[in-house]
């Protein structure tokens, strides 16, 4: 590799410029320099735009950070070189992902939802409660981006578009600020412990217990207003939108019980006591509780940050006069050549074009082995280059690889809502109100009898009630199980398909590239003298030379048959005899001709054979029934008109085909195969399956039709597939499962991807989706359980103010904690 001195950083994007590939532009009169000329189009459009004031900069002269509050250039983000980044795809229908700041509960999910969705031009806007990401799908010409994020900035939401290392900052800042505010609460919560013991050790009623409330209101207040601004803020935010969010009734209970701490200060009143300890002890509790939520639901939804760890974030490009220079993944363009040396990461998908190495793709496809790869093989982003260099042309960046489509398959599913989670939907947006009257009954219930006790009674109410615990039961158990599924190669489309997967009753399997491996294998050749079966490690030099002189003639056919034939050859042909074919001819529906060492071969069906008048054999004759009885495939082979072999050929079951069967059926599942074979082979199959229905001799372009006459008999129908000639019969069916592919055809037509071709991942599947569901009832169970204990305790006067403060996260905590069990599903499976 070349080296190339740095120089200063680009205008634009503030990377390092290589001295010699520097690129330099006239902007605003003055001349710049730039990494590459994307970016100097990008800067040439931001300032015909008239929006300079993008390239602000800090004294020291870096770049501003990306902007934690409502960006001040909001048209920026209307350019398509701007967009290009970040959404999907520039057309008129667009989606994008904002990160949102200062969400933090079902409220918040609600506000959100429910004033963008009515907004004319946006299709549709679902927050993903667990990541803070909104998804929001928009008609460009009717609506444009900016006037979302403005839309969303006068609701009380930042919104930026999401990156994930932008986003990773956004966190970490946010983190940052919420634990200075704990710690702030913390100093004040201990120094005012100890004024609490001096007051309830006597110093109430001596000379010392106006100072001590002084010294009391002084430590309490600076908490009240640093610490208790994030709630402070987010009421407000509410109401100003008339919505009344949960940080209302927080903000209201402490601010109460401060006024009237404050008001016995003033007074100097002996009859009440203060509570300025009980104000910062539950700001203190309620901010650690909060913090802890936000680290568990990172926790529970990583499966997002451990795959967009696969990508690079480098490249080595490669110049037309074969310079190599490390540049961005940005930097690159599609039909550029990009050098993966051994070790490294492949960065983007693209096509071998110099080079032989093996390619690790277990994080795609699931197999173990590394697969070869040579001149003008298929390469994928994020997969693991083995010893030998590779030069590979660009064919898709970013979002636009296998590996970007299951990250983007990954965050829909987390953000997505499952049908059960209407309930909630339905109940969060009155769980305030009913908060305010219980407490406020609290309170005109008990303040005739003492004013302290109500006081403290209706803040225990308003503390205490929250629906995050309700909130969060759905999207935590969606979160984790679809990012659980995505760590074992099981991507799941949303929580819709989880919900409607635990109900299925019948399973139907396409046979070929499911049940079977997909590619025709030689399991047997028969002559009248002698045989070779499968398993037998002893093969006689005259079958291997039969062999070699099929091979010839089926090395000209593109025929599945010829595959094994040619493969068998190059397996046991130890005498490395190889033969000419001339004269080949491939008759269609019937073989294949040639003529190879002066002896005319013949190979195809019996039908080929008798017109071409070829002496028949009984015994290889007798044993073609018995093959059709066992369903399995074979064709005749004949020299100079005299039949001489016959050759058994079978899609092999894969070995853990009949375990799944098995499985299925004790759980009570319908099982049924679905195969173009004739119905004898097909049933021959399903026999050495363990037995199953079986509906044979089907068109591909039947196959849907199978699946809505299995519906409509009151079946729930899963299909299993491979993604590719079975697609209409996925979309079909009510959930469709493609196997051992992360094709473009696949992801589009299945609802649930399995990376690997292992059997068993639908079985775990199956199993995850019934987890998900039950875990999604154990939470709202938990939730409303809570709530019927914890409310009437509090409006009893039997629950402080403190201890409902420390019970508020719990629920929310323990919401989650029943969500991470779900990982115990897939206890001993190994990673995919």
């Amino acid at each position: 590799m070349s080296h190339v001195e740095a120089s200063e950083g680009c205008f634009h994007c503030q990377l390092p410029i290589p001295s010699e590939d520097k690129v330099i532009g006239t902007i605003d009169g003055e001349e710049q320099h730039f990494c590459c000329l994307g970016c100097k189009a990008v800067c040439e459009a931001i300032y015909d735009a008239g929006l300079e004031g993008f390239y602000q900069r800090t004294p020291d002269g870096t770049s501003l950070a990306p902007p934690p509050d409502i960006p001040t250039e909001l048209a920026l983000y209307d350019l398509d070189d701007v967009q290009a980044e970040f959404v999907g795809e520039l057309a008129e229908e667009r989606d994008i992902h904002l990160l949102i700041e200062g969400i933090h509960c079902a409220a918040c999910v609600w506000l959100i939802e429910n004033t963008l969705n009515p907004v004319p031009g946006i299709i549709s806007a679902q927050v993903n409660l667990s990541g803070k990401r909104l998804h929001v799908r928009w008609h460009n010409s009717a609506i444009s981006l900016s006037q979302i994020i403005q839309r969303l900035g006068q609701i009380g939401y930042a919104a930026v578009p999401y990156d994930p290392e932008a986003a990773e900052g956004v966190i970490k800042k946010q983190n940052r600020h919420m634990l200075y505010r704990m710690a702030f609460a913390a100093f004040g919560m201990m120094n005012l412990m100890w004024i609490s013991i001096a007051l309830y050790a006597g110093a109430s009623e001596g000379e010392f217990r106006s100072l001590f409330h002084w010294i009391g209101f002084a430590l309490a207040t600076p908490v009240l207003l640093y610490s208790g601004y994030p709630f402070y803020k987010g009421a407000w935010s509410g109401l100003r939108n008339m919505h009344l969010g949960m940080d209302l009734p927080i903000a209201i209970g402490a601010t109460i019980t401060y006024l009237y701490s404050l008001y016995i200060t003033l007074t100097g009143s002996t009859v009440g006591e203060v509570y300025y300890d009980t104000v910062v002890n539950f700001l203190f509790v309620i901010l650690v509780g909060r913090y802890l939520e936000a680290m568990s639901k990172r926790q529970a939804v990583a499966a997002t940050q451990r795959l967009l760890d696969l990508q690079p974030r480098v490249a080595t490009r490669l110049s037309q006069d074969g310079v190599e220079e490390v540049v961005p993944i940005r930097a690159i363009a599609v039909g550029e050549l990009v050098l993966v040396k051994p070790g490294e990461r492949v960065p983007v998908d693209g096509i071998v074009r110099m080079g032989e190495s093996s390619i690790d793709e277990a994080m795609l496809t699931g197999e173990s082995q590394a697969i070869d790869k040579q001149t003008g093989d298929p390469v994928s982003a994020g997969t693991i280059n083995g010893t030998g260099a590779l030069q590979v042309e660009v064919s898709g960046l970013l979002k636009n690889t296998a590996l970007g489509r299951i990250i983007s398959l990954v965050e829909e599913a987390q953000g997505s809502k499952a049908p059960i989670q209407c309930l909630a939907d339905q109940i969060v947006p009155w769980f305030v109100a009913v908060t305010l009257a219980l407490a406020t009954l609290t309170f005109l219930y008990w303040v005739n009898s003492d004013f302290e006790i109500a006081l403290l009674a209706a803040t225990s109410v308003l503390i205490i009630t929250c629906p995050c615990a309700f909130g969060l039961a759905t999207p935590m158990s969606i979160a984790v199980a679809s990012g659980l599924g995505a760590k074992y190669g099981i991507l799941v489309k949303n929580g819709e398909v989880l919900e409607t997967l635990s109900t299925i009753n019948h399973v139907v399997f396409d046979k070929t590239g499911t049940l079977t491996e997909g590619g025709l294998s030689v399991v047997g050749i028969h002559t009248d003298h002698e045989q070779w079966q499968e398993g037998d490690e002893q093969v006689s030099e005259s079958l291997v030379e039969l062999m070699a002189l099929l091979a010839a003639v089926e090395r000209q056919s593109e025929h599945p048959t010829a595959e094994s034939v040619v493969n068998w050859d190059e397996t046991f042909n130890h005498l490395q005899t190889r033969y000419r074919c001339t004269d080949f001819k491939a008759l269609p529906g019937l073989g294949v001709t040639g003529l190879v060492d002066d002896r005319q071969l013949t190979i195809g069906n019996l039908t080929l054979l008798e017109q071409r008048q070829c002496q028949m054999s009984d015994r290889l004759e007798q044993l073609a029934h018995q093959l059709d009885d066992q369903g399995i495939g074979w064709f005749r082979v004949a020299i100079d008109d005299k039949e001489t072999a016959l050759v058994a050929v079978e899609d092999r079951i894969r070995p853990d085909a009949k375990a799944l069967i098995g499985s299925l059926k004790a759980e009570g599942i319908a099982v049924t195969l679905l195969s173009g074979d004739r119905r004898h082979a097909a049933e021959a199959i399903a026999e050495r399956l363990g037995g199953m229905e079986v509906i044979a001799e089907v068109l591909p372009e039947e196959k849907d039709q199978v699946i809505s006459k299995l519906q409509s008999d009151g079946h729930r129908v899963a299909m299993v597939g491979d993604g590719v000639n079975d697609a209409p019969a996925l979309v079909r069916s009510d959930v469709g499962i493609a196997m051992g592919s992360g094709t473009d055809v696949s992801i589009a037509s299945a609802d649930i991807v399995l990376m690997s071709s292992e059997l068993e991942r639908v079985r775990l599947a199956i199993g995850l989706s019934r987890r998900a569901l039950l875990t999604i009832r154990q939470n709202i169970g938990i939730s409303i359980t809570y709530n019927i204990i914890m409310v009437p305790l509090a409006m009893s006067a039997v629950v402080t103010p403190l201890v409902a403060a420390i019970s508020m996260p719990l629920s929310s905590l323990a919401v989650i904690g029943n969500s991470a069990r779900i990982r115990t599903l897939f206890k001993g499976v190994k990673v995919k």
